[in-house]
């Protein structure tokens, strides 16, 4: 059967299929055509079923986000399916799971690269999203240092001397760095980049969001997450859900005077670190 004989559909590119990323495309996705990528053949096909199953037109394709021929095949690829309308980059690794040098690489390094190459063919009106982290504000970089992030080749970023040294003391050192340099070059490509397209790019950065993938977080280290979640106002943990809903206003039309911010949704962690109600310990 075809379920939706309209042609010429716009095209949502989401990298990352994961619980986050499939909450904010059903949230936007009816009537679009929704191009998911991930390093997962079985992720995909997963999240394409649960998607078909509830109606969505899906497309997928293997892509590996370290692999910047890949991601170029990835856009290239939505562009053809139709107007690009939206990208959504998920794709990362956690502190628990990744050393310091992988975290550079695929959280900084190959985030930086999504944002180049989708420049090249996000459509005019449309608009990107990167999914970071709370961490971003979790160290204070010297200006210089954050100029130095923010405007770096994204081929040269790996040899910023931060990078190679205090980057990569440990895996939460080299989270905290990418997930800033995450804001630092959405700010950036907004003006540049992709704001020569007319298109927009904004970051989100989530708190303590439960998805299956977190679970290996709070595993390896859930009595800190439990101390923040303890010392936030919130006091609660947040759902796929709650980020959805605000990416699926930064992706809108409605947000259309909104470009190259970050919007931190954490429940109040940060607030509490800053008002010194919860001291962090980065390891």
């Amino acid at each position: 059967m075809e379920f939706d004989l309209n042609t010429n559909k716009e095209v949502i590119a989401l990298l990352g299929a994961g619980s986050m990323g499939t909450a904010i495309v059903k949230r936007i996705g009816a009537g679009k055509l929704i191009f998911l990528g991930d390093i997962s053949e079985d992720n995909l096909e997963s999240r394409a079923k649960e998607l078909r199953y509830e109606g969505y037109i899906v497309e997928t394709q293997v892509v590996d986000a370290m692999d910047k021929s890949s991601v170029e095949a990835f856009a290239r690829r939505a562009s053809e399916l139709g107007t690009l309308k939206h990208f959504i980059n998920t794709a990362g690794a956690s502190p628990n799971q990744a050393s310091p040098e992988h975290i550079i690489n695929l959280d900084l390094v190959a985030t930086a690269e999504t944002i180049d190459v989708f420049a090249d063919y996000i459509a005019e009106g449309g608009s990107g999203l990167i999914i970071s982290s709370q961490t971003g504000y979790m160290m204070n970089l010297p200006p210089e240092v954050e100029n130095e992030i923010a405007m770096a080749p994204t081929d040269e970023l790996k040899n910023i001397d931060f990078i190679k040294n205090d980057a990569m003391v440990n895996s939460g050192a080299a989270y905290i760095v990418a997930k800033r340099a995450n804001h630092l070059r959405v700010r950036t490509a907004a003006a540049t980049t992709w704001g020569d397209r007319r298109a927009r790019i904004n970051t989100i950065s989530p708190g303590i969001i439960v998805t299956p993938l977190a679970y290996d977080e709070f595993e390896a280290a859930g009595e800190g997450y439990q101390e923040m979640i303890n010392s936030s106002p919130a006091r609660r943990v947040g759902t796929p859900e709650e980020i959805a809903r605000a990416a699926e206003f930064l992706l809108s039309d409605q947000s259309s005077f909104i470009t190259g911010i970050d919007l931190l949704i954490d429940g109040g962690v940060i607030a509490a670190i800053n008002s010194g109600r919860y001291s962090l310990q980065v390891e």
